[in-house]
């Protein structure tokens, strides 16, 4: 049976309220090399209208499904994330993964923040190009246990899925990470895709030249 939820009326906060006493979360996992406007707008989006306390950027050490060549330190990820989110009091980071180091399986990440944060209930966001490889993900069926799916729709990309996910609408940006990097390397202009200070470290360190 095919388990879609896409509304994010009134009726859905309610329900995501109804667990009295537990805060909850948005966690977005990702590279972050580099972060971008697409992030931050997705992220608002999800805590807005989910009526969410704290969205959580929690940047990779290595991903599991990524070229490693063209992935930067995490040091300087996460400076670029830290950088992005100085704003918005309402981000904030979440370093387990860079911390722990290695690989990282988001259901390894999420069981060991459940134990370390009981009182807490997490919401993981994905883009909606990213819900049709949540079969692949590794122990997929243990992970829905843990955390709520949202996934934030996009144009082309269906909504329907065997696991439970809440779908958000948000304005779309196309904007990759992909993208800035090539722009970065072609000498072009890569002003209003990520933050301002982005931006200014991406040039001070002259990264993604190569």
């Amino acid at each position: 049976m095919v388990n879609v939820l896409e509304r994010t009326d009134t009726k859905v906060v309610e329900q995501l309220a109804a667990t009295v006493g537990k805060k909850r979360i948005g966690i977005m996992g990702g590279t972050f090399n580099p972060p971008h406007l697409g992030h931050l707008v997705m992220a608002d989006q999800v805590l807005t209208q989910l009526g969410l306390d704290r969205i959580l950027f929690m940047p990779d050490a290595t991903p599991p499904h990524v070229d490693h060549k063209l992935t930067i330190a995490a040091e300087d990820r996460v400076r670029m994330v830290a950088d992005s989110i100085a704003t918005n009091r309402n981000f904030g980071i979440e370093l387990s993964e860079v911390q722990r180091g290695g690989v990282s399986y988001t259901y390894d990440t999420m069981l060991a923040l459940k134990q370390r944060h009981p009182e807490v209930d997490y919401y993981f966001i994905i883009g909606g190009d990213m819900v049709a490889y949540l079969p692949k993900w590794y122990r997929i069926d243990e992970l829905v246990k843990l955390v709520q799916f949202v996934g934030v729709k996009r144009t082309a990309y269906p909504v329907q899925t065997p696991y439970p996910v809440i779908w958000v609408d948000a304005p779309v940006l196309d904007i990759s990470s992909t993208m800035i990097r090539n722009r970065v390397r072609q000498g072009q202009s890569i002003r209003y895709l990520v933050a301002d200070p982005v931006a200014d470290f991406i040039r001070k360190r002259g990264l993604y030249r190569d």
